[in-house]
């Protein structure tokens, strides 16, 4: 093979070459990209084609891709997520590292290893990759499913414990002086520490923060001030001999609280990801392979413990908590690898002296394993969970009452189950209960739940996706299952599952576009709710009728205001002349618009319906008051019950000798003289869907449907 230029431009251009191809075959195989750098560092140094001369350079890099790192990961710190998942996030999450780490030195000493190395590995063990698991939560379209969001939340708890180890491995990662003064020692770095964490808080409030305010109208400035910032304290904390990524780290937690904290974090992810190819094209190519294939034995059983080990201990805590075994199988295999931060933390130890090349390559060894096994166990974890289901019962409570259903009245019948109560269920469930109805929301957000709760909701916190979830839920006596979720896998998913649990009801689902919807109306929902739709119609007819009608040059101590009649105000249905404007409120009706189509100055006998936008106008201070009186709420069909209003369907058997034999549907008029519709007769057998013509013969079962009160009077007639 031809000897490689000694040119650091040609050196890396062959490193991102080769990076590229073998990323390209990790994407077939559905392999996370770090797996496909540690390859090619492996393949570009000495153990492979020798590209790699400028180890220096690339270590460089390297340590720059970690710095930026544990800067991003100090911006979007987000302990929010921990606490919208309760103690289930922080009792696993703490729960799964003391367990795993405790477990893995056990192990590591059993081996025969020395202490120290033997808890590099433990603490090794311990950490799962939040970048991977998120991506791959979101491939599937799961980052908010009730065990996504609990997964993600103690990852956080990992991380938050991962920079904890790196900040005590370079504070106190230093020889112990000759002297013994070990307490002297720890006393000096706790000064300067609370020292710079001091000094760190004062220069944020009186500097950083209005810095960043000033820098804000450009963003390559901002983004430029915060990289600054961060390799200034970086430069800080390494001076004082706490390393340049725990002042990285610190710099991303004194921006954290900042409005720009995003538009800097997004900017620099692209500069992360590439910067980090070097840490792991440099991790590889440092493998010395006679030391690691010694290590393959060890490697393989450290790696079934993560592989099946860490996921258990996941599902035992989340089901002493309460959890279902499918939740927790879910949530552990997101924790079935180790990650980029076991991989620093084993470099750092390497660096000072605390482990050696041997178990450095083993922890390597160990994250290539789990790390590609693992990404397959996510992507096909619902096979997986059908498989493990039966053995996994014993480790779920008799009563899962983190996922249980809330207090519902046992012989209530409820009209609707919302489920997600986000912006949009919240808006559903609201004007739902506008109309009397009984409704139970579901979500896996206990925030969300708690306001509804608030408001005599029953609520049920859970995942509509786990099947066994349905056995709490009150099917038979819920009309309509009303998904606001905007995912088609997941919506065509609940379908299915309440198909297979012979649901009776209704379904409706939610749609992003027409696509969506016309997929389900084929699988064969009764309604479809296309918001984005909607919300634009509406937004178009206002606008369009502003435009029409609203005059531009208007020099009047006079104002116009559109407004939307609702479906439960009162006068809907009412003339403009019973309507008490002028009296009430002192304006004028200058136009509706329905339809499309507007209708100017309207007379006195014009009625308005709802979702007739109305035009008003009269002085400005009296239009909020002329809103109010046309949107004040009525009863609806006033003096009749909600089931009265309500339509209801029924089977009725044509008698031999009714007077109504032989006759066609036209001729008796059912509508008319009984007040109900015939949708479908039974014949012989056979369903028949009836037009006007068709007569009636004896021994007909008529399928009818009408208003309740209607149905009740049909049922009394005599010829029946």
């Amino acid at each position: 093979m031809p000897a490689v230029p000694e040119n650091i431009f040609y050196e890396i251009a062959l490193i991102l070459g080769l990076a590229i191809v073998l990323g390209g075959i990790g994407q077939k195989l559905k392999q996370p990209l770090l797996i496909m750098f540690l390859v090619t560092g492996i393949l570009a140094g000495p153990s492979g084609l020798g590209i790699i001369k400028s180890h220096e350079q690339i270590e460089l890099m390297a340590n720059m891709g970690i710095a930026v790192l544990l800067f991003i990961v100090g911006m979007r710190l987000d302990l929010h997520l921990i606490k919208t998942t309760g103690t289930v996030a922080l009792a696993t999450g703490i729960g799964q590292i003391v367990f795993t780490s405790a477990i893995g030195f056990v192990i590591a000493l059993a081996m025969g290893m020395e202490y120290l190395p033997a808890a590099y590995v433990a603490v090794a063990l311990t950490f799962s990759s939040t970048i991977i698991i998120v991506k791959l939560l979101s491939d599937k379209n799961e980052i908010d499913s009730l065990h996504g969001r609990i997964a993600v939340g103690f990852l956080i708890v990992q991380d938050i414990a991962a920079i904890a180890a790196l900040i005590a491995l370079t504070t106190l990662g230093g020889v112990v002086p000759e002297d013994g003064s070990i307490l002297v020692t720890i006393g000096w770095i706790l000064v300067k520490g609370v020292a710079l964490l001091g000094g760190i808080a004062l220069a944020t409030k009186f500097f950083v923060l209005p810095m960043l305010r000033r820098f804000a109208q450009s963003l390559e400035l901002l983004v430029l001030f915060g990289v600054t910032w961060a390799v200034f304290l970086g430069a800080l904390s390494d001076y004082l001999e706490f390393s340049k990524e725990v002042g990285a780290f610190l710099a991303g937690i004194s921006l954290a609280s900042s409005e720009f904290r995003e538009s800097i974090g997004a900017r620099l992810t692209s500069l992360r990801d590439f910067l980090l190819l070097f840490f792991f094209i440099d991790l590889g190519a440092r493998l010395e392979w006679d030391t690691v294939g010694a290590q393959m034995g060890n490697a393989l059983i450290f790696s079934v413990f993560v592989l099946v080990g860490n996921p258990l201990i996941v599902v035992i805590i989340m089901g002493i908590l309460g959890c279902r075994r499918r939740t927790g199988l879910l949530a552990g295999l997101t924790v079935a690898q180790i990650s980029e931060f076991s991989l620093i933390v084993a470099a750092l130890g390497l660096s000072l002296g605390h482990i050696d090349p041997e178990t450095m390559g083993l922890i390597t060894l160990v994250g290539v394993v789990t790390i590609c096994l693992s990404t397959y166990m996510i992507l096909y974890s619902d096979k997986l969970y059908r498989v493990l289901a039966g053995p996994l019962r014993i480790f779920e409570r008799k009563d899962p009452y983190m996922e249980k259903g809330g207090e519902m009245a046992p012989d209530t019948v409820y009209d609707a189950l919302l489920v997600g109560v986000g912006n949009y269920g919240s808006g559903l469930a609201t004007h739902l209960l506008e109309r009397k109805k009984k409704i139970i929301a579901v979500d896996f957000n206990p925030s969300a739940l708690d306001v509804w709760r608030e408001r005599g909701v029953p609520v049920l916190y859970g995942d509509m996706g786990d099947p066994e979830f349905h056995e709490s839920l009150p099917l038979g006596r819920t009309r309509w299952i009303v998904s606001t979720v905007r995912d088609p896998i997941m919506n065509l998913a609940l379908l299915q599952l309440l198909r297979q649990r012979d649901f009776n009801g209704k379904i409706a689902v939610t749609a992003e576009s027409e696509a969506q919807a016309r997929i389900y109306r084929e699988a064969g929902v009764e309604a479809v709710l296309e918001p984005l739709r909607d919300a634009a119609e509406q937004a178009v007819d206002s606008l369009t009728q502003a435009m029409d009608v609203i005059p531009l040059d208007m020099d009047w101590p006079i104002g116009f205001r559109e407004i939307r009649i609702k479906s439960l105000a009162a006068w809907a249905g009412r003339t403009l002349a019973s309507i008490p404007l002028a009296t009430k409120a002192g304006v004028s009706v200058l136009a509706v618009s329905r339809a499309g189509r507007v209708h100017y100055e309207p007379g006195s006998d014009f009625r308005i319906y709802p979702n007739d936008r109305v035009v008003l106008m009269g002085p400005g201070a009296l239009l909020a008051e002329a809103e109010g009186v046309l949107n004040q709420v009525g009863e609806s069909d006033e003096g009749m019950s909600e089931a009265e209003v309500r339509f209801e369907a029924t089977e009725v058997l044509v008698p031999p000798g009714s007077e109504e034999i032989g006759k066609s549907l036209a001729e008796i008029r059912f509508r008319d003289k009984y007040g109900v519709s015939v949708v479908g007769i039974a014949r012989d057998g056979n369903r028949i869907f009836p037009g006007p013509q068709e007569r009636l013969e004896a021994r007909d079962v008529l399928v009818v449907i009408g208003l309740a009160e209607s149905i009740e009077r049909f049922r009394k007639q005599p010829w029946l």
